[in-house]
């Protein structure tokens, strides 16, 4: 990466984080603009813990990863602690690595 791009990505960020900090008061107390502001950062993490369970380099992969997060899913709908959830998925996805 030269250093012409990583400035320019710099200055992109900043200059998205001021646009963000100029709106005025009242687009941002609108309920839509709230809601969907809310929802971003669960559509981010969806999309990076997807992107992490089934991919491997550029092909699409069906492992181990995929019974832990099926277990962690399962643990969160039973309101499990957050502790349960990320050790029964670690210990899933292990106990079917180390089987197969």
């Amino acid at each position: 990466m030269t250093w012409t791009v990583l400035l320019a990505a710099c200055l992109g960020c900043y200059l998205l984080k001021l646009a963000g900090l100029s709106l005025p008061a009242r687009v941002l107390a609108r309920p839509l603009v709230q809601r969907v502001a809310d929802l971003i950062p669960v559509a981010l993490l969806a999309a990076l813990v997807a992107v992490q369970v089934w991919s491997e380099g550029s092909r699409l992969v069906l492992d181990a990863r995929t019974a832990g997060l099926a277990f962690a899913v399962v643990a969160l709908l039973l309101r499990a602690p957050f502790l349960v959830v990320v050790v029964g998925a670690a210990a899933t996805a292990a106990l079917l690595r180390a089987l197969g």
